[in-house]
């Protein structure tokens, strides 16, 4: 299971649909911080794409949320606001990765050697 947590419903298209094309299938979708920190908890996914710039709570909050929650969480930061403070904040929280919107060329690599290294969790 793969968590895509995105305010924008065409980016979260998007990613699931690279992710689809890439053999992956099971997925749920969240538009806020909030809902992804809630579906962690209820459906505790193999992998977490979020984005920073969300409502109702932001992204790096929401990592910091499931870091908590789960220390072995593999969350990927997928955002258009790629500055060095957000790297340097998103790799202490525990991100296991960063990319840089739209250069989404790189998320089936970093699913693959994520999504793999994941134990496998019941739902």
């Amino acid at each position: 299971m793969i968590l895509i947590a995105d305010d924008s419903k065409f980016m979260r298209i998007s990613l699931k649909r690279i992710l689809q094309e890439h053999g992956y299938s099971q997925f749920v979708e969240a538009e806020n911080g909030l809902q992804a920190v809630l579906l962690y908890r209820l459906v505790k996914p193999k992998l977490v794409f979020l984005d920073i710039t969300m409502p109702v709570k932001n992204g790096l909050t929401a990592l910091q949320e499931i870091k908590e929650m789960d220390r072995d969480a593999k969350v990927v930061i997928c955002t258009s606001l790629s500055t060095e403070e957000n790297k340097k904040r998103a790799y202490s929280l525990g991100a296991a990765a960063f990319i840089t919107k739209p250069h989404l060329e790189v998320v089936p690599s970093i699913a693959k050697k994520l999504y793999s290294n994941s134990g496998e969790r019941s739902l």
